[in-house]
């Protein structure tokens, strides 16, 4: 495979896991000698999403969007999002009897439900005939893995993520947060699907701080004017507010992973969490955090859990052998003999 064209309908500005996760993709896998080509967002016409204004969807004649795959000319495409842009690039492929993978981040049928009464069989049909087009689904969990294999999804490969452990790191000569402590830190998209509300009702010791922006800060600080909200940081300040914090508090039920999970890890931060998706499959057992369905119990419990375990356990993690991974499934389903046949005929339609 020398071309990978990576479809998603997450990409810069946005912030969030998938973009993060497929930023380090490119640039790993570019390292393994592949050209890697993004159709993302950016080089379309798009509009606000509703109730999500940071999120953009096109709104681009398809004829455009295939265009610009066929000008790629990829000898495999990846799906990252069920969006306009992967919706389009999957019809493309299956007309084109193209080899294509894609993955399974977001369970957006339950963020859906928390918006709009739909029922989750509803969106999980439709996600299911979206993912089993494909030559394979990557998940990042065991635990995710077997739910969507209990609703029918094919073809599961094991697909893990990393973290970043130079950026993301103790730094025991800095001052830290001006704040009483213990300091009870979440990171991450402020949004109705987080759960965050969970976690500030908590009665916790010391401060609460939450970093990052969304939909749902508004209406939280409102609701919670003791705690602290220091708005969106990226790099060396976000790094710095992981390393100053005490306990990092997870009160997703949702995600699928949890980028954040690693990044408080590798900042020497154990976690608490409900026992849930993600937080069950990435640290339950591993000493570095504790799960709970009482969140409180869980945050205490965390202050007495040694810093440097949860940094040795996060430096597990790497970005290089999520890439290795990443590509070993691509090669696996599609390409298991080691031919990589592509139709050069294709032609723009």
């Amino acid at each position: 495979m020398k071309r990978l064209l990576i479809a998603t309908d997450a990409w810069h500005p946005q912030i969030n896991g998938v973009v993060r996760t497929f930023e380090k993709m490119v640039e790993e896998v570019s390292r393994h000698g592949i050209d890697v080509r993004m159709l993302e967002p950016g080089a379309f016409r798009t509009m606000p999403c509703p109730t999500y204004p940071e999120i953009r969807l096109v709104i681009e004649r398809p004829k455009k969007i295939r265009d610009a795959i066929v000008a790629a000319a990829p000898d495999h495409v990846h799906i990252a999002t069920e969006g306009p842009l992967g919706s389009i690039a999957r019809r493309w492929c299956i007309r084109n009897h193209h080899r294509f993978t894609t993955s399974f981040h977001t369970k957006f049928p339950e963020y859906l439900r928390q918006r709009v009464p739909v029922p989750e069989s509803w969106t999980y049909a439709w996600l299911r005939r979206f993912h089993n087009a494909g030559n394979a689904c990557m998940v990042a969990t065991p635990s995710l893995e077997r739910d969507l294999a209990r609703r029918g999804f094919r073809n599961l490969m094991r697909w893990t993520r990393g973290v970043d452990g130079d950026l993301f790191r103790p730094r025991p000569d800095l001052p830290g947060l001006d704040l009483p402590r213990p300091i009870f830190l979440y990171v991450g998209r402020v949004a109705p699907e987080k759960n965050i509300g969970a976690f500030l009702s908590l009665e916790l010791p010391g401060s609460k701080v939450v970093v990052g922006e969304g939909p749902a800060l508004a209406d939280l600080r409102s609701a919670h004017p003791e705690a602290h909200f220091l708005g969106f940081h990226e790099g060396e300040p976000l790094a710095e507010l992981y390393a100053g914090a005490d306990v990092f508090v997870f009160p997703s039920r949702t995600d699928t992973f949890g980028i954040v999970l690693l990044e408080a890890l590798a900042s020497g931060v154990p976690v608490a969490a409900y026992p849930a998706t993600g937080p069950s499959d990435v640290i339950d057992g591993a000493g570095v955090g504790v799960l709970d369905e009482d969140l409180r119990s869980a945050a205490l419990a965390a202050l007495s859990i040694s810093r440097e375990r949860c940094r040795a356990f996060a430096l597990s993690y790497g970005w290089e052998a999520s890439a290795r991974q990443f590509l070993d499934n691509i090669r696996v389903s599609c390409f298991p003999t080691g031919e990589e046949a592509v139709d050069r005929r294709l032609a723009p339609e």
